[in-house]
């Protein structure tokens, strides 16, 4: 059973309260609880069966090279991304591996507080990788091109647009078959980013929105620059996305969680970029920066590769540039926010029609075969004292509760477990 600890405070957050939604999601009866229907599974954030082999529907779209890209295992680093990178370059092939810290490092704290974002090399291994690129390819032809001119994220003609086919985009992730979505689920409490993730968002992280595959073929289109935390089109303060550091503790209304799964990125092949120190700045951008047109200096696209995970918060300024590699781009987007914020609503459930439900769930299929730790973070927002499942520093769960007795008055006050 899950550990009581004493009363703690609840997180503040600025992001707008969230009314309860409609919901088409399985009941609370029916859906598994942290600390029953999901124990705590003893498996590496590796465990289970990898993706079965590609050929159910094959790729439609051309990839060259994808499995050398996959598999690369590069021991050293362009020396212009050096300062952004929280750990050294990958190790080489066979070397075992350092235990993973408890905490976030004085170097990641400063490095994120610095830049607004943190490279963390060689999360996944080459074999995820693999397994990751496997199960895309075998439901590639489930991606959505962003073809209609609403969807384009870039002007045309900027730096940002690209000359060849629109960005795919590939849900579904996290609701494929156990083989194929483990390492993807892995990635909700990994144990090289939990530390991480806990020390930008606090405990309690959750999930904020669905994650989804990006895909670019060579010309493919990015992203016009986007987010800070004074926003850097309006100028206007976004408390959905802001960053703060107060008390020596680094927060962000939002995080921002790139896997790169295949094609090296960088400045030489485009794909994410960003604006070193934007979530500290307190003005819109100069005219032509957000298509990249002008002030590109100041525009970094950070070195990373397979297996690679780029944090940032989504108060700094950040974009994708035109992909130029012959390797199709893949990346996996996660989003997290701290306890008591969010952004995104899938966490509801249904589809926002109907009378307002009273159930809180993701998609059924999330929930299936997750360690106790991954099931914590599907968790909806909601302070940390009030019986939240919390992942401690060697990665088990406990629960962060107030006494019996306030806990009998609330229900005799509100006739309501919870106020």
């Amino acid at each position: 059973m899950p550990r009581t600890r004493p009363r703690t405070c609840p997180q503040v957050c600025p992001a707008r309260a969230l009314a309860p939604s409609p919901s088409t999601r399985p009941s609370p009866s029916t859906r598994p609880s942290p600390s029953t229907a999901r124990p705590r599974t003893g498996r590496g954030p590796s465990g289970g069966a990898l993706p079965r082999a590609a050929g159910r529907n094959p790729t439609k779209l051309a990839v060259s090279s994808l499995a050398d890209s996959a598999a690369t295992n590069r021991t050293d680093a362009s020396p212009d991304a050096a300062p952004f990178f929280s750990t050294p370059a990958r190790m080489a092939d066979g070397a075992v591996p350092p235990p993973h810290p408890a905490a976030m490092s004085d170097s990641e704290r400063y490095l994120f507080d610095l830049n607004g974002f943190l490279v963390v090399r060689g999360v996944l291994s080459p074999d995820e990788v693999a397994a990751c690129n496997a199960a895309i390819t075998a439901h590639a032809d489930e991606a959505v091109a962003r073809s209609d001119p609403a969807l384009r994220n870039a002007a045309g003609g900027s730096s940002m647009y690209g000359d060849g086919p629109p960005r795919l985009d590939l849900g579904g992730i996290l609701e494929w078959d156990a083989g194929e979505s483990r390492v993807f689920k892995s990635v909700l409490a990994h144990p090289r980013l939990r530390p991480l993730f806990a020390g930008i968002l606090g405990r309690g992280y959750r999930l904020d929105h669905i994650p989804f595959v990006l895909m670019n073929n060579r010309g493919g289109e990015g992203f016009a620059l986007h987010g800070g935390t004074v926003d850097c089109v309006t100028g206007e303060y976004s408390p959905d996305l802001a960053y703060s550091c107060r008390a020596g503790q680094v927060r962000t209304s939002l995080l921002g969680c790139n896997v790169i799964l295949s094609g090296e990125h960088g400045p030489d092949n485009g794909g994410f970029c960003v604006v070193p120190g934007s979530h500290k700045s307190n003005f819109a951008m100069p005219p032509g920066m957000v298509d990249g047109n002008e002030h590109g200096e100041y525009i970094v696209n950070p070195v990373a590769g397979p297996g690679d995970v780029v944090l940032f918060s989504e108060g700094t300024v950040h974009g994708a540039r035109a992909w130029r590699s012959d390797v199709q781009r893949r990346t996996a987007l996660y989003r997290f926010a701290p306890a008591t914020c969010a952004y995104g609503r899938s966490y509801f459930g249904g589809d926002g029609d109907g009378e307002r439900g009273t159930t809180t769930a993701w998609p059924a299929r999330f929930y299936e075969g997750l360690s106790e730790a991954e099931a914590a973070v599907l968790e909806p927002p909601y302070a940390n004292r009030l019986d939240r499942p919390n992942i401690v520093e060697d990665g088990t769960v406990e629960l962060t509760t107030r006494s019996e007795r306030k806990r009998r008055h609330d229900r005799e006050v509100f006739r309501t477990k919870y106020f």
